[in-house]
C-alpha cells in the first residue's frame, strides 16, 4: 500500500502537481536505507535535495553603498548660479543704447550692400533650378533604354 502511494506521488511529482507536504513524504521515503529496486533511480535526486537544503552561504557580503549624485538638485543649483551671475554682472546701459549719425549711415550702407548681394544670389538659384529638370529628363532616358530591349526586362527578376 505504501509503495503504491509512493508511485502515485512520484507520478504527481513528475507532472508538477504535488504539494509541499507530499514532496516531504517523497523525501522521507527516499532518505531511508531500503527503497524499492525499481524506484532506486530516484534516490540520488531526492538525496541531493536534502543535502542542498542544508547548505548555507557563509561568505560576508560587502554592504558599501555608493554615493549617488542627485542631478535634480545639481540643476537647481546651476540655474541659481546663472541667475545670480546675470543679476550681479548685468550691464549698466541695458536698453539705453544710442546710435550716432555716422553709425546710422554705416548701417544703411550695409543694408544696401546686402540687398544687392541677395538679388544676385536669387538669380543664381533660379538658374540652378534647371538642374532638377535635367535630372528628371535623365531618369526618363534611362527608362527608355529599358523599353528598347524588352527581352532584358522579361528576364530580370
Amino acid at each position: 500500500m505504501v509503495l503504491n502511494n509512493i508511485e502515485n506521488l512520484l507520478e504527481k511529482y513528475e507532472n508538477g502537481e504535488t504539494s509541499l507536504k507530499e514532496e516531504q513524504q517523497l523525501k522521507d521515503y527516499f532518505s531511508q536505507e531500503t527503497v524499492a529496486p525499481h524506484l532506486e533511480m530516484y534516490k540520488p535526486m531526492f538525496n541531493y535535495f536534502l543535502v542542498s537544503q542544508k547548505e548555507q552561504f557563509t561568505k560576508q557580503l560587502p554592504l558599501e553603498t555608493k554615493k549617488v549624485l542627485n542631478f535634480k538638485w545639481l540643476s537647481v543649483a546651476a540655474v541659481a548660479v546663472l541667475m545670480l551671475s546675470i543679476y550681479v554682472f548685468k550691464p549698466d546701459n541695458l536698453g539705453k543704447t544710442t546710435i550716432t549719425d555716422a553709425e546710422k549711415v554705416e548701417i544703411n550702407n550695409a543694408k544696401e550692400a546686402l540687398t544687392i548681394m541677395s538679388k544676385h544670389f536669387n538669380k543664381g538659384t533660379a538658374q540652378v533650378g534647371y538642374l532638377g529638370v535635367i535630372n528628371k529628363a535623365g531618369t526618363q532616358v534611362d527608362y527608355l533604354k529599358e523599353i528598347t530591349n524588352p527581352m532584358d526586362r522579361l528576364f530580370k527578376r
